[in-house]
Order: structure tokens, then C-alpha cells, then sequence
């Protein structure tokens, strides 16, 4: 099992490595409005939870973690934090106990981006693998 981790991980960086790249696009209004149809909809194949920011002032998503304990929201941090620096995209966040609340948004073009989606995308699925055990 560590060894399909181990194999999972490598996957992650190089797709992850790929798409850094590339300097970070700003969304179009069709890509905001397939967001309602991927990360923002409760229908997705992931936990869902992501939210337009909800004071409105800034053009970003957020979401809410909630994990069994804090020895979980922090591995969920530690993976993440490995995700961001490939990317080199760092997410705002703040943790308390089993609790992990994250803000994403790129500074760099003012708004929402690809990176974006893609840390968000990617942070859902370790909050699957971490929640099922795998």
C-alpha cells in the first residue's frame, strides 16, 4: 500500500509539474459558469463544499475541511503544502483541530485562475484519500 501511495504521489507531481509551467490564466465567464457544474456542485464525484467567496469582495472560493482529528487536517496540510510549492501556488488557510478552512484565489491576475481549480481540485482528492482510508 505504501508503494501505491508512494506511485500516486509521483503522478500528482508530475502532472502538477506540467501545469506550473504555465503561468496562470484568469477565468473566462464560461469557465465561471462550468464551475457550477464541477467543483461548486454537490453532484461532482468529489465532497464538494466550495463556495464563491461569501462577503463578495473578492473574487475567489473557499471551502471548509473537516477531518476525524487534527493528526488528519494536518497531514491533509502537509500533503497540500507539497502540492503548492510544485505549483508554486499557496492556498490561504487556517487550521483548528480537525478543521482546515482554505480561501483560493491568484494574486497574480487579481481573481480566480487555473490554479485555482486545479489546488482545488487537487485538495478534494486528498480529502477523499485521507476520509476513505487509502
Amino acid at each position: 500500500q505504501q508503494q501505491q501511495q508512494q506511485q500516486q504521489q509521483q503522478r500528482r507531481t508530475l502532472s502538477i509539474t506540467a501545469a506550473s509551467q504555465q503561468p496562470p490564466i484568469k477565468l473566462t465567464s464560461e469557465q465561471r459558469t462550468a464551475l457550477s457544474s464541477t467543483i461548486l456542485s454537490k453532484k461532482s464525484r468529489f465532497p464538494g463544499g466550495w463556495t464563491m467567496d461569501p462577503s463578495g469582495s473578492r473574487d475567489a472560493i473557499t471551502k471548509t475541511f473537516n477531518f476525524i482529528d487534527f493528526k488528519q487536517a494536518w497531514e491533509f496540510m502537509s500533503q497540500i503544502a507539497i502540492v503548492a510549492e510544485q505549483m508554486n501556488h499557496h492556498p490561504e488557510w487556517m487550521n483548528v483541530y480537525n478543521r482546515v478552512e482554505v480561501t483560493l484565489t491568484t494574486h497574480d491576475v487579481d481573481g480566480l485562475s487555473n490554479y485555482d481549480i486545479e489546488m482545488a481540485q487537487k485538495m478534494d482528492e486528498i480529502e477523499v484519500q485521507l476520509l476513505s482510508g487509502k
